[in-house]
């Protein structure tokens, strides 16, 4: 079963995120930021990291270099909401840094759950539903 670790400083958007991957049959742990997702990411490291952008303590940005440099073949999803700038530009800087896949907040839980699948080679059969997490 693939491991997938969420990163993201607001307690509900985790649980949603979590509770979505979890009922798709991943095993998914959380964090509530980019410091605490390297730390947990050193204990017991996750196949993909879904990880949004701003956040306190070490933002999304600094925690795909990191995560980058220490675990280059783990898959990253990078989402946001935006910001003080325009939340793609963010996501443009995330892929350029690494991430394979970008969202804006709110995500569809059938394109997330399909680039999780892509991503970890399980093919992207579609979810039903277009419930937003």
């Amino acid at each position: 079963m693939a491991r997938i670790l969420v990163v993201d400083d607001d307690e509900q958007i985790r649980t949603m995120l979590v509770m979505t991957l979890e009922e798709a049959g991943y095993e998914a742990d959380e964090a509530a930021d980019g410091r605490a997702a390297i730390r947990k990411q050193r204990e017991k490291p996750a196949d993909l990291v879904i990880t949004d952008l701003i956040m306190p303590e070490k933002e999304g940005l600094e925690t795909i270099m990191d995560l980058r440099k220490e675990w280059p073949s783990t898959k990253i999803i990078a989402i946001s909401g935006g910001g003080r700038a325009v939340p793609g530009d963010y996501l443009l800087h995330a892929r350029h840094l690494g991430a394979a896949r970008v969202f804006r907040k709110p995500i569809e839980r059938s394109e997330l759950l399909g680039a999780v699948r892509e991503l970890l080679g399980e093919g992207a059969s579609l979810t039903k539903g277009r419930r937003s997490v």
